[in-house]
């Protein structure tokens, strides 16, 4: 057994798992640098960030500069989604004008207004499943999934009852029109490596 793995279940077992416990314990480990770190449903994930991963990651980031402000926007930034021990660390993510961080100092699922996760072989089904819910749930107006392997983003936009009710689907080299939704703005992916 790992350390992390002794230390999860001493937590486990006197009914104290929690984010916060799992992720002060993943802090103390030799994690190498670059790889991104976060828990879906109370499972650990840990992918490294490859090139084509991350140029996805800087156009949609740098296009979003356009309306919200560099403090309104994070990357690979811990946010606790509802559901079991959901601390999901969003490729993107875009917060309302109005947003405010807890008394932990990190965002509020609440602010979140866009989220974008760029598909990692590894971790696609956590980005199509479980990610997908968890942002339905809180209520994410709009969630985009960038697929290189497939060439197109995902779109889905009104979340209702656990679910999205509108998913679009946009080849790369194509816009993405995002100016019917809280976003406001048209992304270009005519940049966006595919894999």
């Amino acid at each position: 057994m790992t350390v992390l793995e002794d230390r999860i279940a001493m937590a486990d077992d006197s009914g104290e798992l929690t984010l916060d416990v799992m992720f002060e314990t993943l802090e103390k480990m030799p994690i190498p640098e670059g790889t991104k770190v976060e828990i879906v449903g109370g499972n650990i994930f840990m992918s490294p960030q490859r090139q084509h991963h991350w140029e996805i990651i800087a156009d949609i980031y740098e296009q979003l500069r356009a309306k919200y402000a560099r403090k309104l926007l994070a990357s690979d930034v811990r946010i606790d989604f509802p559901g079991h021990l959901n601390g999901f660390a969003c490729d993107v993510a875009a917060m309302t004008d109005r947003s405010v961080k807890d008394s932990k100092g990190r965002w509020r699922y609440q602010d979140v207004e866009f989220v974008a996760e760029v598909i990692s072989k590894d971790t696609a089904a956590n980005d199509y499943g479980p990610k997908k819910l968890a942002y339905a749930v809180a209520d994410v107006p709009v969630y985009l999934i960038a697929d290189p392997y497939q060439g197109r983003c995902h779109i889905f936009t009104h979340p209702k009852d656990g679910d999205y009710a509108t998913e679009t689907k946009i080849a790369f080299g194509d816009a993405v029109d995002l100016t019917d939704t809280v976003v406001g703005l048209t992304l270009k992916t005519d940049e966006f490596p595919r894999d």
